[in-house]
């Protein structure tokens, strides 16, 4: 059984799962700085991109439990962390003579200190408050109706994750009324997106149950989101 048990905790599915939670992020962060028009909302880029990132992780936290989503998420933050230091330190590495692209790497690529906190921030408060209450929520319902949970923790994890990027990003650069028009916008985005995504994530976790042999229920799960086990 323990035997069994280890090679579920890194079975191939899982770490599969870990590798698109990580690639949604990372792409995320470097194609928000394109600002796009979706349906009359102006939006960044990465709003098609980083709601994946809540969706897999409903998915992990469902079908593997919170312990094992929280590995996902500090591995996330620990690979975004190194993304930000490796283009930072490729931003200041003197560039060949006549290289034209120097303005353009910095423009698209680099990140005032601000926004990087921002983005780590939100990202760690989002990720875990989403995967604490799909864990708590699918106890109370007794593993029925993931809609509600995925959904409902959605609404909570983005919002909690929107408002704090854009309020620390751009605190005292926008005024109130478009800090609070941008949230509301990105809020209702990503929380419909989520919504529209659920078959998706019906048929995946179905799947992964089947595969796994999991269906994780965090009774006796310590919650905190620093600690190294169960």
């Amino acid at each position: 059984m323990k035997g069994q048990t280890q090679a579920t905790r890194h079975s191939t599915l899982f770490v599969l799962i870990v590798a698109f939670f990580v690639a949604a992020l990372l792409i995320s962060n470097i194609i928000a700085v394109k600002p796009v028009m979706l349906g009359g909302l102006i939006l960044p880029a990465a709003s098609l991109i980083f709601p994946i990132t809540y969706i897999l992780g409903d998915v992990l936290t469902e079908v593997y439990g919170y312990a094992r989503a929280r590995q996902a998420i500090w591995i996330g933050f620990g690979c975004n962390l190194f993304a930000a230091i490796a283009i930072l330190v490729g931003q200041y590495l003197p560039a060949v003579d006549g290289w034209p692209g120097q303005a353009a790497y910095e423009s698209i690529l680099g990140a005032q200190p601000r926004i990087l906190l921002a983005s780590f921030l939100a990202f760690l408060v989002g990720e875990f408050v989403n995967s604490y209450i799909l864990a708590r929520m699918k106890i109370w319902t007794n593993g029925r109706h993931l809609w509600s949970r995925t959904i409902g923790s959605t609404i909570i994890g983005q919002g909690l994750d929107t408002t704090i990027f854009i309020t620390i990003a751009f605190y005292g650069i926008w005024d109130n009324a478009m800090i609070f028009t941008v949230i509301l916008s990105q809020w209702l985005f990503k929380t419909a997106y989520e919504a529209l995504a659920t078959p998706l994530t019906y048929a995946v976790v179905g799947f992964l149950k089947r595969r796994e042999g999991e269906d994780a229920f965090d009774r006796h799960t310590r919650f905190n989101p620093f600690a190294l086990s169960e």
